[in-house]
């Protein structure tokens, strides 16, 4: 029986890895009087689809990862599957 999973993916820079967005917008929050320490961007993919199970789910979005979502030269992401 397929079930229907959501599945978050977050997509975030290897450390060592710049940031222009993320610098640019620390640069902007301080300008209006926001000052922070660290700031850095992340894409988050929302994700419903049907599997098997919870497993299935989670390797396929993985591989949805490796394959499109993610650069694994500068990329790492976290998977997280809920029913």
């Amino acid at each position: 029986m397929r079930m229907n999973f959501d599945i978050e993916v977050r997509i975030t820079l290897k450390p060592g890895i710049l940031d222009p967005e993320g610098r640019a917008i620390q640069h902007a929050l301080a300008d209006l009087g926001f000052p922070t320490s660290r700031l850095s961007t992340a894409r988050i993919f929302s994700i419903s689809m049907e599997a098997g199970d919870r497993t299935e789910a989670e390797e396929k979005a993985r591989q949805m990862c490796e394959r499109l979502l993610a650069n694994p030269v500068i990329h790492r992401y976290e998977v997280e599957v809920r029913e």
